[in-house]
């Protein structure tokens, strides 16, 4: 199969856009997710895609807990500032301020609503793992937003890595 056509088609998947935060002790960090889904209703389990080469994938092996930041669709910034390594400067990453959440994962108080997870089964695939965590904690900061999905903005992410 052609590489632009599978690009093509795997980005017309709907999927919502969200920072996940991550932290092994000394070492925070926030990044952008599209690959997110639940997967079991008893327990709850959640799921997300990431890169085995990221920092935040290092990070989860190492903890085994991860937040997933739900944001607003009026505000799609962060996602580009959360395309590489986020700098930590006290309680904020890459300028937004987190707080630490039970499992110590970073929770940004700007996320319209957040879920706390701690994995319960990795699953290897490819070029990514495939963490599935149980949800922990959540909270909802703003009921009305409308959540961001890919489709607000101009990012592509899936289907083929770019240059092959």
């Amino acid at each position: 199969m052609d590489a632009e056509l599978i690009n093509a088609v795997t980005w017309k998947i709907p999927n919502a856009l969200a920072l996940v935060g991550s932290r092994h002790g000394d070492e925070w960090n926030g990044m952008t997710t599209s690959w997110i889904t639940q997967v079991a209703q008893e327990p709850v389990l959640i799921g997300i895609g990431v890169d085995t080469v990221a920092v935040t994938h290092r990070l989860i092996e190492e903890s085994g807990v991860f937040t997933i930041n739900l944001w607003d669709a009026e505000n799609t910034r962060p996602f580009v500032k959360f395309s590489k390594p986020a700098e930590k400067d006290g309680m904020a990453l890459n300028g937004y301020a987190i707080t630490e959440g039970e499992t110590g994962a970073p929770i940004f108080d700007d996320a319209v609503a957040w879920m706390e997870c701690r994995v319960t089964n990795p699953v290897p695939c490819g070029t990514h793992t495939f963490f599935i965590g149980e949800l922990v904690a959540a909270g909802i900061n703003d009921d009305e937003a409308t959540i961001a999905a890919m489709s607000h903005t101009r990012m592509k992410y899936g289907g083929t890595r770019r240059g092959h």
